[in-house]
């Protein structure tokens, strides 16, 4: 199980083992942005844990100062414009990565970076606290029932949609040109087809809404197109992309998906419960490898 909080989005979701969505919640990131410096009041990227789980058991509304409880429960009438109120339940996060999140100046868990509730009079959806992820108290209160001590959380700074081919083909095109034709030389007349008019495609946005990776579902519950582009390879793209597009061949009521995965990708699926099939073989003169896992 691992949480992942989109700052574009302004969601959290909570995602089984298997990558499949249990969970989609709005939340409120810092005003500031994303960034790891103490004393920013920004809201920390990369990868996190839950470190410690806070006020278990307490009545909702309980008011938390320094992590403790003052034995108040919060109100509407005690509203205060501007307060940062921490409500209900923490969820206190530690960073994984050492020099990016960790230690120093960019320690998330010295920073005192929390999921929390927040006054109900906060707004969810738009980044306005103060480097914190706010909730809503009855969302965070699930969530803090679900999930343990260490469940890892990462802190993207990118957000994913997925749609039909006669929406998405633009920012689709952009980057499997990129990917596909330009990097990995494949021919154009292989790379469009026929497929992806039927397809459900994926697709991973930046910030500033610019296309940074894609992937398609095709009507038999075959995989493929999965590409990120090379800024944006190894900040969990992929696995946001491929999550989604397993979560929709599952919504659609496939029993299983297949795979005509790249060979050095091959791990990278596996991880999800993909199952190689067969000898390697060669297709738009790549090395391939059949993958095939249920649902």
């Amino acid at each position: 199980m691992h949480i992942r909080i989109s700052l574009p989005a302004q969601t959290l979701e909570l995602i089984d083992g298997d990558g499949m969505l249990l969970r989609r919640y709005p939340v409120s990131t810092a005003k500031n942005g994303a960034g790891q410096l103490s004393g920013s009041y920004c809201t920390p990227t990369g990868r996190h844990i839950v470190r410690a789980r806070i006020g278990e058991g307490m009545p909702p509304f309980t008011v938390f100062k320094g992590r403790r409880p003052t034995g108040e429960i919060w109100a509407p009438e005690q509203d205060e414009p501007g307060k940062d109120w921490i409500l209900s339940r923490i969820l206190w996060l530690s960073g994984t990565e050492p020099g990016v999140n960790r230690l120093g100046d960019v320690d998330t868990m010295r920073r005192y970076i929390y999921i929390h509730g927040c006054a109900e009079s906060a707004p969810m959806g738009v980044p306005e606290s103060h480097g914190c992820i706010r909730m809503r108290n009855a969302d965070v209160i699930e969530l803090f029932d679900r999930v343990p001590v260490y469940t890892p959380v990462s802190i993207v700074e990118f957000a994913v949609e997925d749609g039909s081919w006669s929406d998405l083909q633009s920012a689709a095109r952009a980057v499997r040109e990129t990917v596909f034709v330009q990097e990995q030389q494949v021919p154009a007349d292989l790379e469009w087809d026929e497929f992806d008019v039927v397809c459900r495609h994926a697709i991973a946005r930046n910030a500033e809404g610019q296309a940074i990776g894609t992937g398609r579902l095709l009507p038999d519950g075959r995989i493929g197109r999965m590409a990120v582009l090379p800024g944006w390879r190894g900040k969990e793209v992929g696995s946001a992309l491929f999550e989604r597009l397993l979560q929709a061949a599952k919504f659609s009521g496939m029993p299983k998906i297949e795979l005509h995965a790249q060979t050095h990708a091959a791990g990278f699926y596996a991880h999800y419960g993909c199952i190689a099939q067969g000898r390697e073989y060669m297709e738009a003169g790549i090395p391939h490898i059949s993958m095939t896992r249920m649902l």
